[in-house]
């Protein structure tokens, strides 16, 4: 077992906390992903994000094989990731002992990205979030702490906060 799964998470995150209240610089990271075109016809590509690589490719009804990810379903795990993963955090702080699980579901209408349409967007029209929380042996949690525990979660959930509220995106094309 590593030493971080023999201590709890508040005991792992104190000493975290209290650096970057001391050094708001060491709290500064900048996350990166790399893609790069598999050999099929460009319809697949390969995302390196350092620590591993994902395999994406053309949605089926945007002519691709239809056999794996879409970029559109790695948006929508990514939110899964961070909200089951902030959800559980949270529950863990809050000395909450329940089984957490997250859908995701989003609604594109391939009209935009096939240029079939003008009116069309480009994009998720909608996105719906469920966070089911199953307390433990039965118990329940209070109507304010759920609350709390419901507001903490989102306000903390990385992408969650990058979907709601977007950062400007700065493109560098690079064309020889």
């Amino acid at each position: 077992m590593s030493e971080s799964t023999d201590r709890d998470l508040p005991e792992i995150q104190k000493p975290l906390k209290a650096e970057y209240e001391e050094n708001p610089d060491a709290a500064k990271v900048t996350l990166s992903a790399t893609g790069a075109e598999q050999a099929e016809e460009g319809r697949a590509c390969n995302v390196d994000i350092g620590r591993a690589i994902y395999e994406a490719e053309l949605h089926e009804g945007a002519g691709g094989p239809g056999s794996g990810a879409c970029s559109g379903d790695l948006l929508l795990g990514a939110l899964a990731a961070c909200s089951q993963l902030t959800a559980q955090a949270v529950a863990e702080n809050f000395g909450i002992d329940a089984d957490v699980s997250v859908d995701v579901e989003g609604d594109l209408d391939l009209r935009g990205t096939m240029g079939v349409a003008e009116d069309a967007p480009v994009g998720f029209e909608d996105i719906r979030l469920s966070i089911d929380v199953d307390p433990a042996d039965g118990e329940s949690i209070d109507p304010e702490t759920a609350v709390t525990f419901e507001r903490a979660t989102e306000k903390y959930c990385v992408v969650y906060q990058t979907l709601i509220d977007p950062p400007e995106i700065e493109t560098d094309w690079n064309v020889d």
